[in-house]
């Protein structure tokens, strides 16, 4: 992997194994739904308010990245943003880049909201953003008339006929709209998915994106709250989605957005409670939109039905939540394929983490996508299991873990700046006997700033 590392950086130290795990938790809001919130607050026609924001680096470069577009917004208390939506028209060029910092969420969204507008943008991030592909969001866009433009992957030894950031987008001349077209996606991707619904709202007909499976659907279900026009083919089973703005007025609805808690957030605190021998563990507020809910299918197949229950089931601003109950149980291993993969892709690294507890083989593949997160999450998986003395190989679009129970070894885990790798990394040595380090996990503060302190109050602390 040729991802930057530094050794100076903020470590975890664990020491295993750790005291049972009890009590209640909380986790941050739902990162990609707090995106979202941000964003299409900021393009409404009028005031927002938005609560539960997580506080991590990611939603924060989100936020950053509308003040520096002319979009004002005020903090009102922890978690709170009230955002004075400037509507579709309104956004004004930056006075520089836009740091999008490690998110791609923020940099692939922003790509398909500016890839149209009248005024030139350009989208940089940190050292792992920027080398993270980004032809993907771009084909799409640019097939629709946008401009997005980055490095070739040829110009700095990256793969050939890929594109990598500082993107420039947009600057195509007032007056000029995009094209609406029928767009095929080669992956499951929310972020591609939702680039293309964004763009396709300013377009001069519909648009109509289709995938190979059913990627998450936080887009869709705000912005119909909204008034978008969207039509969501009921006949292909979620995977196409078309914007029509013929006849639309252009104008968004402010609607006040409650954040619940993130999903993958939580599969971190649920996975630490599974290996822990003695452990019982309550995460509360937790959204549980069925296209994110791959981690449970897939931890309850491993561990039992009875391991995981949800409790006081409600919704909250067109979002299923409810409380997550789990307790230790041992774990078996499982395969992990097609539409569960998908809906399970940001949390594999932990179901491999776990795997290496196991009895028995897991099998992990149509993962493709983990080649191109913040890290290539598939090398940095086996890594991680390897380095704690676990069984596990690499495959083209996934991997397979031949589980240890009990024989695991304390070790050095590099995380390479990636927040879920550290984590995974850090949830399995909690099982472990003796002292395991994992290596640069500063960009934790990304998604879990408080995973660490969340843990020792549970318990489990991490120095």
């Amino acid at each position: 992997m040729s991802h930057p590392s530094d050794p100076n950086a903020p470590r975890f130290t664990v020491r295993g194994p750790a005291a049972p795990l009890v009590g209640d938790a909380t986790v941050p809001g739902d990162k990609s739904i707090g995106h979202r919130a941000v964003l299409f607050s900021a393009i409404a026609n009028g005031r927002a308010r938005v609560t539960g924001l997580s506080g991590g680096e990611d939603n924060r470069r989100t936020i950053g990245a509308f003040a520096a577009l002319g979009v004002p917004m005020t903090d009102d208390g922890p978690g709170a943003l009230v955002v004075d939506g400037v509507g579709l028209d309104g956004l004004r060029a930056a006075a520089g880049a836009i740091d999008c910092g490690n998110s791609g969420t923020t940099m692939r969204l922003l790509a398909g909201l500016l890839a149209g507008q009248p005024f030139a943008s350009k989208l940089d991030g940190d050292p792992y953003l920027v080398l993270r592909p980004m032809r993907r969001v771009a084909e799409p866009l640019r097939q629709m008339g946008g401009r997005v433009e980055g490095r070739p992957g040829e110009a700095i030894g990256k793969k050939a006929g890929e594109i990598y950031p500082p993107l420039d987008v947009g600057g195509l001349g007032a007056g000029v709209r995009l094209r609406g077209a029928d767009l095929q996606s080669k992956v499951a991707s929310a972020q591609v998915k939702s680039a293309v619904i964004l763009a396709a709202l300013g377009a001069d007909g519909p648009t109509t994106v289709r995938e190979p499976a059913r990627s998450r659907d936080h887009t869709e279900r705000m912005l119909l709250a909204m008034g978008a026009p969207l039509v969501i083919d009921p006949a292909a089973d979620g995977l196409a989605v078309t914007v029509d703005p013929r006849g639309w007025d252009r104008r968004l609805a402010p609607k006040d957005f409650v954040v619940p808690g993130d999903l993958s957030s939580s599969a971190f605190l649920v996975g630490a409670a599974l290996l822990v021998p003695g452990s019982r563990l309550v995460v509360r507020g937790v959204g549980v939109n069925p296209t994110r809910t791959g981690f449970l299918d897939a931890v309850r197949a491993m561990a039992g039905e009875g391991a995981i229950t949800l409790e006081n089931a409600r919704e909250i601003g067109g979002e299923p939540v409810a409380d997550i109950v789990v307790k230790h149980a041992p774990l078996r291993g499982i395969t992990i394929a097609g539409e569960l993969a998908v809906r399970a892709i940001d949390e594999l690294p932990l179901l491999g983490a776990l795997a290496a507890h196991a009895e028995g083989e897991t099998h992990v593949s149509d993962a493709e996508e983990l080649r191109v997160k913040e890290s290539d999450r598939v090398a940095a998986t086996v890594a991680l299991i390897r380095a704690l003395g676990g069984d596990a190989d690499e495959r083209p679009d996934g991997f397979v873990v031949r589980g240890r129970p009990g024989a695991l070894r304390p070790g050095t885990v590099a995380s390479h700046g990636d927040h879920r790798i550290a984590m995974a990394g850090a949830v399995c040595a909690l099982a472990i006997s003796g002292e395991t380090t994992v290596l640069d996990v500063a960009n934790v503060a990304t998604s879990f700033p408080q995973f660490a302190p969340t843990l020792a109050r549970l318990g489990a602390p991490l120095g």
